[in-house]
């Protein structure tokens, strides 16, 4: 992932000048998960005061290399994927924020069924390093009770995506949803670019996408994690507060934009009542 230069811009608001008074070990895992758990010993070698992580790959390696250092993750659902045992007072060395991805997958789902009128087999493009057989079981059946076929097309690295899309496409699928990711965060301008190019409505998980140029997007917007939450956990344990008692935090806004032009480029016309219901619509 790239650096995130509003999760600074906040810590350099709180009192916190990265040159001055904080240095920063910065390492970006991006699509090679190979090196994160180099990276992560690199980071606890370092003797580090605090470490912020994005991704389960990532917090879990963290978790592994030190029982110590205090942790501020950012992730699909700590609880449910083990990195904390209670949200309201984590025990161990990890806090962070939650954004119910997974949650919204189903969500996302429902909101595409309605965008794509007439829509009867619709592709899901899953992570395997994120997916979740359970949860994808779930949607499978969730589409069944729509009468909607179901076909999952999964990947590891960024250069196996468009081979993916090109292949829900052949299997006849007409929409795609993009299962939350950060190898997807990565590669959502591939991921948009040959969804055009192959006229495959998809939606996917942070509004910013479909702003983007993306057909359509559900979820919570990336500035609440990495310029309001994040940076003011981080400035908690810089003065000392214990990660006990820094809650893990759950967004407290979702949002539905809708791309009618890049609807309008696919020939999907989508419907006139969820176009009212988006918070955000691109013409």
């Amino acid at each position: 992932m790239r650096r995130q230069t509003r999760l600074f811009d906040e810590l350099r608001r709180r009192g916190f000048i990265e040159g001055q008074n904080l240095t920063v070990e910065w390492r970006a895992y991006g699509e090679h998960f190979d090196l994160i758990p180099q990276y992560a010993a690199e980071l606890v070698k370092a003797r580090v005061d605090v470490i912020a992580v994005s991704g389960e790959e990532a917090i879990r390696a963290l978790q592994q290399a030190t029982k110590t250092i205090p942790i501020v993750a950012l992730g699909g659902d700590l609880l449910g994927s083990g990195f904390v045992n209670s949200l309201a007072r984590p025990d161990g060395n990890t806090t962070g924020v939650s954004f119910l991805a997974f949650d919204a997958d189903g969500k996302r789902q429902d909101i595409l069924i309605e965008a794509v009128p007439g829509l009867r087999l619709m592709a899901v493009l899953a992570d395997v390093n994120y997916a979740n057989a359970a949860k994808l079981d779930a949607l499978q059946e969730a589409a069944r009770t729509h009468g909607i076929e179901f076909s999952i097309h999964r990947v590891a690295r960024g250069e196996e995506i468009a081979a993916a899309l090109d292949s829900a496409q052949a299997s006849g699928a007409t929409a795609l949803n993009i299962l939350a990711s950060p190898l997807f965060f990565v590669h959502r301008h591939l991921i948009m670019e040959r969804a055009a190019a192959l006229r495959l409505p998809a939606i996917y998980f942070f509004p910013e996408f479909a702003e983007e140029g993306g057909f359509a997007a559900y979820g919570t917007r990336r500035v609440q994690f990495y310029a309001e939450i994040m940076p003011r956990q981080v400035v908690q344990l810089f003065r000392g507060t214990k990660i006990a008692d820094i809650p893990v935090e759950q967004p407290t806004k979702f949002e539905l934009v809708i791309n009618l032009k890049t609807a309008n480029a696919m020939g999907v016309t989508v419907p006139a009542t969820l176009v009212a219901r988006a918070d955000k619509v691109i013409e």
